[in-house]
């Protein structure tokens, strides 16, 4: 819908990285509190965290490098794009895996890190599809329902068909997730 949303001079603010920026402090900051209210240690967690998100971006990136090994033979600099490009689940592989190798190098339980990490993993994913919405990628088929929604021109979405908004649909789910992993949490002895 708005896939830029202002420009200075080269440098353009997209909306989708918005609400990835926004995902991950929101992440950040519920994982820090109730890090602190489960009586677990959160003062490495600022350095786990850029730990998950490197690996995240980088995990990412790798799975997409594989999904589209064909184009970008033909075209190597697909990779070096930061505008497009990613795989959420690429991301979140590599997060663990960079995770479980941070925990590992500072003797910490990585499983309890863990469970106190992925209920704002799904808060983050929430506030990233909203950034997809925005942006135009991840579209549903299109439709005639009520639902449905057309994107202008310059989305990466086709411009002019009315589409079921998966995005915002996901968004949902995920925001949901969150919180039944928090109310699972706190029943779990």
């Amino acid at each position: 819908m708005y896939n830029d949303l202002f420009s200075i001079g080269p440098f353009t603010v997209h909306t989708y990285g918005l609400f990835v920026a926004i995902g991950i402090i929101a992440a950040f900051l519920v994982t820090e509190r109730r890090g602190k209210k489960m009586g677990i240690d959160v003062s490495r967690l600022d350095s786990l965290a850029i730990t998950f998100v490197i690996a995240g971006f980088i995990g990412s990136k790798l799975l997409y490098t594989l999904t589209r090994i064909k184009d970008i033979m033909a075209d190597p600099s697909l990779v070096l794009s930061l505008s497009d490009g990613w795989v959420v689940w690429g991301g979140i592989i590599g997060g663990l895996i960079g995770g479980y190798i941070y925990c590992r190098t500072h003797k910490m339980n990585f499983w309890k890190q863990v469970d106190l990490i992925i209920p704002s993993v799904a808060l983050a994913q929430g506030f990233g599809r909203i950034g997809c919405f925005f942006a135009g990628c991840c579209y549903g088929v299109e439709t005639t329902s009520v639902l449905g929604v057309v994107f202008p021109e310059g989305s990466l979405a086709p411009a002019g068909i009315r589409l079921l908004p998966t995005q915002l649909i996901c968004s949902v789910f995920d925001f949901a997730l969150f919180f039944v992993l928090i109310y699972l949490v706190r029943k779990k002895k």
